[in-house]
């Protein structure tokens, strides 16, 4: 369906009262993650009667709503992560948008929520960072970007919202872990798990993450990264991390990663990274891996790599597995080569140093 050409002719209303350039500047040189933002957001609203209407990007401010606003009751919320890089060249530019705009309203059904059109999508994205353009950093960091919907209607019967509001914001960030690109250690939860079939947890929504949040605090006691999550039903094979993607890299140079079976976010760095690996000559299976698998695999060799992958994060390699019974190391501990592999391509695809073959990178602007 072609969208209305009107949708897409964004107000933009330039921030007043931007951030004083020697503040940002200074901001910029301890970059975290996700705890500062740019001087803009853009901001399109829907209406059962009206659909989408009033794009615009202005300066970013907080959200007046109604306390019976929808999602502050029934959680009706998606949202997508992704960036924006600036290349050696000057160029900066987007990695797979459009499949983050398909993903998002994978989503919105799930959430009985309404598309929003892959155009208008992509225009709010491309708008928010051609006016915050300043805002991309150098070298490792990125423009850390944040499409989300969330239902606005004042009211508190149990349907979907007939109002909803969709925003694009954006964050200049640094490494997603503290330990830049060592590898992480992981807590395999035995209480908690992540999704069930028939749930939510092939949709991008804030209840998966606030669901995950007890068992990333259980890790984090134990001097942990990250959590990983076993099946609701059987307690025994691996799906995925809090926030990312797993996979496992075997001595026969085949690369093991659970399916997507409903439960498991599909990634798109995920997607990425089985394209690539299989173009690299190793042979990707998609199939279920048990966590008693994963203990013998690495205890006897035959499980040389593992590693976890998402936005945020890109590629970060695992070291240490530590659960209920006692630990294990992967290999070494260390980033195997065929992670390094990976990693050193993906993001020298998303920066522009590597050539993009697949047709991946989607320029904005230039600067």
């Amino acid at each position: 369906m072609t969208t209305n050409p009107a949708l897409l002719d964004f107000q933009i209303v330039p921030n007043a009262s931007p951030m004083p350039e020697a503040e940002r500047l200074a901001a910029f040189e301890n970059l975290g993650f996700g705890t500062l933002f740019t001087d803009h957001m853009a901001v399109v609203h829907w209406h059962v009667d009206k659909g989408w209407h009033s794009p615009e990007v202005s300066a970013r401010k907080p959200f007046q709503i109604d306390p019976a606003a929808s999602v502050l009751h029934y959680a009706q919320e998606i949202f997508e992560g992704m960036k924006a890089y600036k290349g050696a060249d000057g160029r900066i530019t987007l990695f797979r948008p459009e499949e983050n705009a398909r993903r998002f309203n994978k989503s919105a059904e799930r959430m009985a929520m309404p598309d929003v059109p892959e155009e208008l999508f992509l225009k709010a994205v491309e708008e928010l960072v051609k006016i915050d353009a300043k805002w991309v950093p150098e070298g490792e960091g990125s423009l850390y970007l944040r499409p989300f919907m969330f239902a606005s209607e004042a009211f508190l019967g149990v349907r979907p919202s007939r109002e909803y509001i969709f925003c694009v914001i954006a964050s200049p960030v640094g490494p997603y872990f503290k330990g830049g690109s060592k590898p992480v250690t992981l807590w395999v939860s035995e209480h908690y798990t992540r999704a069930a079939p028939g749930g939510t947890g092939a949709a991008k929504c804030g209840g998966n993450y606030a669901a995950s949040l007890l068992a990333q605090k259980e890790a984090a006691s134990r001097g942990c990264d990250q959590v990983v999550f076993l099946d609701a039903a059987e307690h025994k094979w691996i799906e995925e991390l809090g926030g990312m993607n797993v996979f496992f890299v075997m001595d026969d140079n085949t690369v093991v990663t659970p399916p997507l079976s409903g439960t498991i976010l599909p990634g798109i760095t995920r997607a990425s990274i089985i394209k690539l690996a299989n173009e690299n000559g190793l042979k990707v299976v998609e199939r279920p891996y048990s966590f008693d698998e994963w203990m013998a695999d690495a205890r006897s060799g035959k499980l040389r790599e593992a590693f976890a992958c998402g936005t945020a994060a890109v590629v970060a390699a695992i070291g240490t597995v530590r659960h209920p019974g006692g630990e294990f190391v992967i290999g070494n501990a260390g980033t195997g080569i065929e992670t390094e592999k990976l990693r050193n391509q993906l993001t020298g695809i998303q920066r522009g140093s590597v050539a993009d073959v697949n047709g991946w990178v989607k320029e904005v602007t230039r600067v």
